[in-house]
């Protein structure tokens, strides 16, 4: 053969080895044809891809990309809520108490009233029928039991179970106007957010209409710069707080008849909460004399001064930790992060040991440690990262537990799930949870397949730049095919 004819056969060589390689994925990734073509012949193949899937014994059926680190987003919340319903177990209450520092005197009490914060996240309507004054009316209405109608003194507001750092590290300032990227506080309110209604029912090209709540109240400035625009015209949102301040701009567009509600976040948390307090007081005819003061640092120490008036319990944790898994509410989860911390380690709770603390629970379920980054608990993070199969060797591990289990969202049903996998028996067999921030999104769980046999499964998708609908819809795919194939 001469030289130029070697060359020729070893380009041909080449290029079908290459050819093979792209094809199809290495064998020690040991995932199957039905699978992989799912995402080969997408739009989406250039995204990062983990899967992994364990069947009913934990060994891993389904591997792609096992050992690379991915970012989960809210599929972290899986692992927090499962350090935390151990450390705290399923029983664990809040009780936020409501102290008199003083004395009455006929219908006045001559000294100040102290709220002591526990960390409770469900001081709102979310389980107790939408009422969300439901604990400040149960203080009012022991003072008004008591006949106290006037408080000469302070409202003092003791917010030092937890850190006063507001925010986890590298949360995006962008995500901080919102109800998803809300302070955390051991003094909390309606999530530390205004519920802020708009109502587009005038002419075009004027200014549509605002309420919030609470009351409208003062603590918080709207500079509404909307503009209502014709009804076929599409709606375009843009809410943005003044970093510092609790002065928020409104400028959306929003077609004729529209109405848009939202939930925009609030500055100083504690502040926030004794300031509608006090206006609740007021509003029910109990008159405040003194100022509102924040305490974040000392703890209630020398309970003998201090007279217990009113005391409020939550809900068990069995029933929070269903906001965290079901509706991936990313306050929650910063909120019992740094409550079992506090409880854990009997001191301030913090953001930082609430990460040491999930990291060693890691350790003791057999994850591996070295390859988990946290800087927060729901993964709102960018730098967060864990291995797929963590994931699915937590939910191994944990898949006996009907009180971790029920936290997850069931297609078709409630939570994040509760608009996916219509028209489909996998809408009957799974439960997992779903993870997004921008670039990210991902899906774990639990699913019956068609033969009876439990899975359990991760799929994530890292840096894609087709539209998340699509990427849905691929996941969506995958499940099947995974269902039918076991």
């Amino acid at each position: 053969m001469n030289f130029r004819k070697q060359i020729h056969l070893k380009a041909i060589l080449y290029l079908l080895l290459c050819w093979t390689t792209m094809a199809a994925p290495a064998v020690s990734q040991n995932i199957s044809d039905k699978v992989w073509s799912v995402v080969e012949n997408s739009t989406a193949q250039d995204a990062f891809w983990s899967i992994v899937v364990r069947d009913s014994t934990g060994s891993i059926l389904e591997n792609y990309h096992k050992a690379k680190l991915i970012r989960p987003a809210s599929n972290l919340k899986l692992l927090t809520s499962a350090a935390v319903l151990n450390h705290l177990g399923p029983d664990f209450t809040y009780t936020t108490t409501m102290y008199g520092l003083g004395y009455q005197e006929g219908q006045t009490w001559r000294g100040d009233i102290v709220i002591n914060g526990s960390g409770d996240p469900s001081i709102s309507g979310d389980f107790y029928d939408g009422d969300r004054f439901h604990v400040f009316d149960k203080f009012y209405r022991t003072l008004d039991s008591l006949g106290i109608y006037k408080i000469d003194g302070n409202l003092i507001g003791n917010a030092a179970y937890l850190d006063d750092q507001p925010y986890p590290k590298g949360w995006s300032w962008e995500d901080l106007s919102f109800y998803y990227g809300v302070e955390i506080s051991a003094l909390s309110f309606n999530d530390n957010a205004v519920d802020l209604e708009v109502f587009a029912n005038d002419k075009v090209g004027e200014t549509p209409r605002i309420q919030w709540f609470p009351f409208d109240t003062d603590y918080v400035n709207f500079i509404n710069e909307q503009v209502i625009t014709p009804s076929n015209s599409e709606y375009d949102e843009f809410y943005r707080r003044i970093p510092g301040t609790n002065t928020i701009i409104l400028r959306s567009t929003l077609p004729q008849g529209y109405y848009e509600k939202e939930s925009l976040s609030v500055l100083n948390a504690p502040l926030y909460f004794m300031d509608t307090f006090k206006k609740y007081l007021e509003d029910g005819q109990i008159q405040v004399n003194g100022r509102i003061l924040i305490e974040n640092q000392q703890p209630i120490s020398d309970l003998d001064e201090y007279e217990i008036l009113a005391e409020h319990k939550s809900e068990p944790l069995k029933n929070l930790l269903k906001e965290v898994n079901k509706g991936s509410n990313n306050f929650y989860a910063e909120m019992l992060l740094k409550t079992a911390a506090a409880e854990y380690y009997k001191t301030q709770g913090s953001t930082e040991l609430g990460i040491s603390m999930v990291k060693e629970y890691a350790h003791s379920v057999g994850l591996d440690t070295t390859n988990i980054e946290m800087t927060d608990g729901s993964g709102m993070s960018p730098a967060t990262l864990i291995k797929a199969a963590d994931l699915t060797g937590l939910l191994y591990n944990m898949k006996a537990d009907s009180i971790y289990t029920n936290t997850l969202s069931q297609p078709g049903m409630e939570g994040s799930l509760e608009h996916r996998f219509k028209n489909h028996p996998v809408r009957n067999s799974l439960m997992g949870k779903t993870g997004y921030v921008s670039g990210v999104r991902a899906l774990s769980g639990y699913m019956k397949a068609q033969s009876g046999q439990k899975l359990t499964f991760s799929i994530v998708t890292n840096n894609y730049t087709s539209k998340t609908s699509y990427i849905d819809y691929l996941h969506e795919k995958l499940i099947k095919a995974l269902y039918s194939k076991y």
